[in-house]
């Protein structure tokens, strides 16, 4: 089943105060319009305070064209910017994307080291403290009636378990919470109400947690413990290790993409639940079946993060279209995770479903999100904590979406606990 829409001209995808703001339906009716008449339509840029309008972008919403985009790294690169429309200068895209904003060799370099924090028995330790973390947050609230789903639930696991990865004080929680709420909510006036003034406070709001890492590396260059900074700051391969602000730079995109991302997938699942009673029941019925694809399902239908960008290195042709070196492509994770090529009845939520081919982590690739399994498991620990201890939380009004064509972000939501 397709939504229908009030759309009666082609959607501007661009357009961040109406289209981005619209109702879900709405957008997902938007883009399978768009899907069937016009796969690969073509877009003018966003106007960026301070910065010069592109030449536009080229929008992938079918998922055979983003995967195949995806594995081809060669020809669609990320090196010139994947998290920007606009063009950044190189330092401002190193400081904020990291290896997301490198090609190879670079980006394989990156990779090889930073995959040091991530072996498997790291990720295993993380076991029993995502379950001892998500056992507190039940705890807080379980007799609190009600509370803003956000802050009180969906924040807070995600936020706590990077910090201590890294080891990052508890102290310092809350300024890692509000300086990536800057970063990944500057086209939102809530975050940064001052428009004219949007780089400057990108450029506060990074330089901050880059400062608290470097400070942090530094000291555990003299004073290692188990912590995953440790182990990047002391790792070396090949005769190479992580420069400090290399250092900085991976610690920023992990605490807005592992922690972030997580937070609204974690706050758009209670709102599927909420306006699914029938899919609740579902789980609840079958915990143990069900919370693997049920997560796998929140991630496909939320698609926390909206789009990457790809630049052609050079001339080609996707899904049809014949594309110039040096143009823009958006790859848009929520268009192609509601693909009926791919889904049966894509608008629908539907914790069962499988196969379930989504995008919602990247496509294949180099790309591929390096923290998907940790994000899985808190997840899941986090929905069997509430589903067995507090079954019928549910959101007691609409959230409060964050204005952004980036990030499918709620801001605050109430729920109740009752």
């Amino acid at each position: 089943m397709t939504s229908s829409t009030t759309w009666t001209t082609r959607p501007n995808l661009s357009d961040v105060e109406r289209f981005w703001t619209a109702p879900v339906a709405e957008r997902a009716a938007a883009f399978a319009a768009l899907r069937e008449r016009e796969p690969v339509p073509f877009f003018e840029e966003p106007q960026f305070a301070f910065l010069p309008q592109g030449a536009g972008y080229w929008a992938l919403t079918r998922l055979d064209d983003l995967v195949e985009a995806s594995r081809n790294a060669k020809v669609f690169t990320s090196g010139p910017g994947a998290t920007s429309i606009a063009d950044m200068p190189p330092e401002f895209l190193e400081f904020y994307g990291s290896m997301i904003n490198t090609d190879d060799p670079r980006h394989a370099r990156l990779r090889r080291i930073v995959s040091r924090g991530f072996t498997p028995r790291r990720l295993a330790a993380l076991t029993d403290e995502v379950q001892a973390t998500a056992t507190a947050i039940v705890d807080d609230v379980v007799d609190a009636g009600e509370v803003d789903a956000v802050t009180a639930i969906s924040a807070r696991l995600p936020l706590k378990i990077v910090c201590d990865m890294m080891g990052v004080p508890e102290s310092q929680y809350d300024f890692v919470f509000q300086k990536s709420n800057v970063i990944l909510g500057a086209s939102d006036p809530e975050y940064v109400p001052d428009a004219e003034n949007i780089i400057v406070a990108l450029l506060e709001a990074g330089n901050a947690l880059a400062e608290l890492m470097r400070d942090l590396g530094r000291h555990r260059e003299a004073n290692p413990t188990d912590d995953v900074t440790s182990a990047l700051v002391n790792a070396e391969i090949d005769g190479e290790r992580l420069t400090n602000d290399e250092l900085a730079s991976f610690f920023i995109l992990l605490v807005v993409a592992g922690n972030e991302t997580t937070r609204n997938a974690i706050s758009w699942g209670l709102k599927l639940l909420t306006d699914h009673p029938e899919q609740r029941r579902i789980w609840l019925d079958d915990l143990d079946g069900v919370t693997p694809t049920a997560v796998e399902e929140i991630v496909r239908w939320a698609s926390p993060v909206i789009y990457m960008r790809r630049t052609l290195a050079v001339d080609a042709v996707l899904g049809g279209q014949e594309m110039s070196a040096g143009d823009k492509l958006l790859l848009f994770y929520w268009a192609a995770n509601r693909d009926p090529a791919h889904f049966t009845d894509p608008d629908a939520f539907d914790v069962r479903r499988s196969p379930n081919p989504h995008v919602g982590f990247g496509g294949a690739g180099p790309h591929f999100c390096l923290g998907a399994h940790l994000a899985r498991r808190e997840m899941a620990v986090m929905f069997r904590e509430l589903l067995t201890r507090v079954p019928d939380i549910h959101a007691t009004a609409e959230p409060r979406r964050l204005q952004s064509m980036f990030i499918n972000g709620i801001k605050s939501m109430p729920v109740s606990i009752r």
